[in-house]
Order: C-alpha cells, then sequence, then structure tokens
C-alpha cells in the first residue's frame, strides 16, 4: 500500500528576545542560525489543520513565530485567532500573504523543556462554522542541554575537516 508523502514548506522564522518586552517596546533580536535549526516547517495535515514545526528554543525564552498558511477558501478573507489562546502562544497578527494565503505572527513563551505541542485556532469571521487548527511543535532545551549539543555539534565538524 502506497502512501502519499505530505508537502511541507518552509517559510517563515524564528526570533527572540533575553529578556521579556516592555509594554509596547519590541526589543526582538534574530535567533542565531549558525548554533539553531530557525527555518520553520508548515505542513498541512489530512483533516485540513496544519503542524508547524519550529526547532530548537531555549527555556524561559519568548519568542516571536512567523509562518505563512496556504490559501483556506473555506475561511474566508477575513480570519481572526480563537478568543481564548493558548496560555503559552498567542496570534499577535494575520495578514494576508503577498503569494497568498495568511502570514501569521505569533508569540510563545518556551516554559520547560521537551517537545512541547500548543494548539491555536484561526476562525472565519464570515462563517462561524469554519475554523482551522494549528498545532506548533517546538523542541525546548534547557541551557546545559544546548550548550552540550553545540560543543558536540563543533567537535563532530572539527572531526570531519580533519579526514
Amino acid at each position: 500500500m502506497a502512501a502519499a508523502k505530505k508537502s511541507c514548506a518552509k517559510a517563515g522564522g524564528v526570533r527572540f528576545s533575553e529578556e521579556p518586552p516592555a509594554a509596547g517596546a519590541p526589543s526582538h533580536v534574530h535567533f542565531d542560525e549558525k548554533l539553531h535549526d530557525s527555518v520553520v516547517m508548515v505542513t498541512p495535515e489530512d483533516d485540513g489543520n496544519f503542524m508547524v514545526k519550529v526547532g530548537f528554543l531555549k527555556t524561559q525564552h519568548r519568542y516571536e513565530i512567523m509562518f505563512n498558511l496556504p490559501d483556506v477558501p473555506a475561511l474566508g478573507k477575513d480570519v481572526c485567532p480563537a478568543p481564548v489562546p493558548s496560555p503559552h502562544l498567542r496570534i499577535t497578527d494575520i495578514t494576508p500573504a503577498p503569494e497568498g494565503g495568511l502570514k501569521v505572527t505569533c508569540e510563545y513563551m518556551a516554559q520547560q523543556e521537551g517537545v512541547l505541542c500548543e494548539e491555536v485556532l484561526l476562525l472565519s469571521e464570515t462563517n462561524e462554522d469554519v475554523c482551522v487548527k494549528v498545532k506548533v511543535h517546538a523542541r525546548v532545551m534547557g541551557e546545559a542541554t544546548l550548550t552540550v549539543n553545540v560543543i558536540m555539534i563543533s567537535s563532530f565538524c572539527a572531526a570531519c575537516a580533519h579526514s
């Protein structure tokens, strides 16, 4: 039995701030792409919802995650987040993407270590029966774990260079 391969798109990015931002003052810096996988992967699921993978994040950091979703005709043009957001993930902006679909910006607070999954709902403002679930998966690590991984990667790369 052949299985259909899900397509996924690399679109968007992850940024973080060392300290919680002051009210009304965005103080984000770019995530260090040399040390971490900051590419956001968006994968459509069979049920019409989406899975967004954001790579490695640090605990106790606040992140801004940006990604594009393909066009979902049933949602219509007027889309809003569900009124009750996840305690650690909230949508801060939804705009039409220039290439079609939606550009979604979220704020995520990585509270604990592990592979974490948070969900948000996008609601149609014109059809109350239509919604799309977006599951955000993140691999969250503590400072000690990230340091060990970076040292191991550096050692591996140095060993490869001499062979």
